[in-house]
């Protein structure tokens, strides 16, 4: 299988020495519903799980929920109720709307919040090693003290300073930071907001290190395969490489890094901000779940997507026709046919090339052509390659 890798921008032959492959993807901020963004970003990443455990690997898949953060609190804030509280809430329906997706668990769901001993840990050790430096503010790391930063996402530093001005968490003004770009490790909590004991006085996690904690926690030093949404190249998965290497003193942090095309509606990303959603849980009264998950993997994963509701009608359509085509698999057909073999090479070619999606998508195409034609053996083989990639075609278990 080959896999492109955001840190080299190539495609990688990918493979592991053990046979375990330790896969950490970044998961949701639980202050709202699922919105489509995040269901691509996982159904594209058990597409992955799923293709990986058919060719004999072994997983360990970590995902975690920032249960902290400046986005959460603020709309605990907003909504005048406890940020745990709302927090559960909405994992309750993410984890419901992963669950009709057909998203394989992962499995650890680890969060900050219970994660505290092991942030305080590296944060000690990155300030021991003079990567951190403390501040009114809080602890902060010291990105010139971190070889090639940067050299993931590839920005300049003016880029940098733009995207980090966008951010909930932006301090870029504060005078007592040694350079704009250093990032939180560790927040001095102000009155009335969630604070636990350190050593730098009350506060709470930075972002950053909470995926690096729980990552070290659950997986080790260093991944295999490490992933999230396009957005989080810089600044998250920039500052984790910087300060996991820092505090391991390993490199690489991780081997891959695979990136999921951002989602937008008529032409514009998707924000909360601009109020331009589209939610998992609405789309899930009016379409069939895998319809929407036949709609998220029929676009390359590293293309970016443009919600249209037509285009996921279309996938509905499609999907009828492949669950048509699949009533005819019962029908006797001759075990000797003679094209299965080259079918089933194009399908798993075109997943190994990338997790091209699309082009496995065309292979069930003709395979429904042929099992609506009648050829019982076509039928079933689309039966059994549409359920590699998580789409059921005959009974669907009630979620």
């Amino acid at each position: 299988m080959r896999l492109y890798n955001t840190l080299t921008r190539t495609k990688e032959e990918f493979s592991t020495p053990d046979g375990l492959v330790r896969l950490y993807v970044c998961g949701i901020t639980p202050y709202d519903t699922t919105h489509l963004g995040h269901a691509r970003t996982y159904v594209v990443f058990d597409v992955l799980n799923r293709i990986l455990r058919y060719h004999g690997y072994r997983l360990k898949y970590i995902q975690n929920i920032t249960d902290i953060d400046e986005s959460i609190l603020g709309r605990a804030r907003q909504l005048g109720r406890d940020y745990l509280e709302l927090g559960e809430e909405c994992c309750r329906v993410f984890f419901e709307d992963m669950a009709a997706l057909r998203v394989l668990p992962a499995d650890h769901y680890p969060r900050p919040t219970q994660e505290i001993a092991m942030i305080l840990e590296v944060t000690r050790g990155l300030l021991e090693k003079g990567y951190g430096y403390i501040i009114p503010r809080g602890v902060y790391f010291r990105v010139k003290a971190a070889p090639d930063y940067g050299r993931l996402s590839r920005l300049s530093r003016e880029e940098m300073l733009t995207i980090a001005a966008g951010q909930d968490d932006s301090d870029l003004d504060d005078p007592t930071k040694e350079d704009p770009l250093d990032f939180a490790l560790w927040r001095r909590s102000g009155p009335g907001e969630p604070a636990w004991e350190s050593p730098w006085g009350p506060g709470r996690p930075g972002w950053h290190i909470e995926c690096t904690a729980m990552s070290l926690r659950y997986l080790g030093p260093r991944l295999d395969i490490h992933g999230g949404g396009a957005d989080l190249i810089y600044p998250h998965h920039e500052n984790e490489i910087a300060q996991s290497e820092a505090y391991t003193g390993e490199r690489p942090f991780s081997r891959f890094w695979v990136h999921v095309g951002l989602v937008s509606l008529n032409g514009v990303k998707m924000s909360k901000s601009l109020g331009n959603m589209v939610f998992v849980r609405d789309l899930r009264r009016k379409f069939d779940p895998d319809a929407i998950r036949l709609y998220l993997i029929s676009t390359h994963y590293r293309a970016g997507l443009d919600y249209r509701e037509a285009e996921l009608e279309r996938a509905a359509a499609r999907l009828g026709r492949f669950r048509a085509a699949a009533r005819q698999a019962p029908v006797p057909a001759n075990p000797g046919w003679a094209e299965e073999g080259a079918f089933r090479a194009r399908f798993f070619a075109a997943l190994d090339d990338d997790l091209d999606t699309p082009a496995a998508l065309q292979v069930l195409d003709e395979l429904a052509e042929l099992g609506l034609a009648g050829n019982g053996r076509a039928a079933e083989l689309l039966v059994e390659l549409a359920a590699v990639i998580g789409l059921e075609l005959r009974v669907r278990a009630e979620v």
